[in-house]
């Protein structure tokens, strides 16, 4: 039987530690859990927050409705052949658990993916994506619960509309769905992906000359790791603004200014910048404002140094925004989601 609870801290629950209640919270552990808490008044009559590794928000405020903490958990083979396995993991699951299970099995495609926090539920909503490679890249389908009529449906890769750093799940169908299960589709006879920059110079590092998944995968753990904190010893929620992409006469005028403009060219002819980049030439590397501040090793990560509030972090990340738009006349946009 679910239990709905009633003014719950979240603290722990959200990787930036940030203190923030919510009036009701239930925890899901398998679908029967989830079809009888859609018969329940309090979630029938509330405003409804999914909540999976807390790894990608930021909670400015309370949230005055009920909060779904998503703990369903299994991975398994569903389908294979002689060069793909398709496996399916729930929702609940912890990512950088469900990759390096995958490796151990010598299945590949996620190994890029290495060491991101959150959920795998979470994963498709954002389109996850680090060190050449996307969620979307190995995706097969994934499984979801309508909230209003407790209905399952599975939903292709078209059907997701998967782009940089979204999904159909985070605006038309925002809030109206809750993922259950994503099944992805890895190779037998993997093919690493070493042509991001990083992972090449880490792997001359670990004297790795003919790199496997696992040799990539401990590559960029080595590579976060140096560059991005850890959450359980300092709050934040990794990587908390979009790289822009702009168009070709963009670049081009921005590379006039300023010689070492970090960018790569897409393959729709516009440019990637790199955000931390521009935030870095802002002189904003290490600010602080209180107990809010620019991480010193990669700008691109907000911190919470110990007792920050989430409006202090709101406030240094529009500060972060309007000094780059100063100087680059580029609009960033948050990667994190503001409740």
């Amino acid at each position: 039987m679910v239990k709905i609870l009633e003014n719950i801290s979240l603290k722990h629950l959200n990787t930036f530690g940030i203190e923030a209640s919510a009036k009701w919270f239930a925890e899901i552990g398998n679908m029967n859990d989830l079809q009888e808490l859609l018969q329940n008044k309090i979630f029938i009559n509330s405003e409804r927050l999914i909540l999976g590794g807390g790894s990608n928000l930021l909670f400015t405020k309370n949230f005055e409705g009920l909060v779904i903490k998503n703990s369903i958990k299994g991975i398994s083979i569903v389908r294979e052949d002689a060069e793909f396995s398709e496996v399916q993991a729930a929702a609940g699951e912890v990512w950088h658990d469900f990759v390096m299970w995958c490796i151990n099995k010598n299945l590949g495609g996620l190994e890029n993916l290495s060491l991101i926090p959150g959920c795998v539920g979470a994963g498709p909503m954002q389109n996850i994506g680090a060190y050449g490679v996307e969620l979307k890249d190995v995706f097969g389908e994934l499984e979801a619960v309508d909230l209003a009529t407790g209905a399952k449906r599975v939903f292709n890769k078209a059907q997701c509309k998967f782009g940089y750093r979204e999904s159909i799940f985070k605006h038309e169908l925002k809030n109206k769905f809750i993922i259950t299960a994503v099944t992805f589709r890895l190779s037998k006879k993997p093919k690493v992906n070493t042509s991001y920059g990083a992972i090449s110079t880490e792997l001359q590092t670990m004297k790795v000359l003919d790199p496997g998944i696992k040799e990539v995968s401990q590559a960029v753990i080595n590579i976060r790791n140096s560059k991005l904190p850890d959450p359980k010893i300092i709050g934040n929620a990794g990587s908390f603004f979009k790289n822009p992409e702009v168009e070709s006469s963009v670049y081009k005028n921005l590379k006039a200014r300023f010689s070492g403009l970090a960018a790569y060219e897409m393959e729709n002819g516009k440019y990637k910048l790199a955000a931390g980049w521009l935030i870095e030439k802002c002189e904003l590397k290490g600010y602080s404002r209180g107990e809010a501040a620019v991480h010193n090793k990669q700008a691109l990560v907000l911190v919470n140094k110990g007792k920050a509030t989430g409006a202090e972090i709101y406030s240094l990340s529009e500060y972060v925004l309007e000094a780059v738009f100063s100087k680059f006349g580029i609009k960033l946009e948050r990667e994190v989601n503001i409740i």
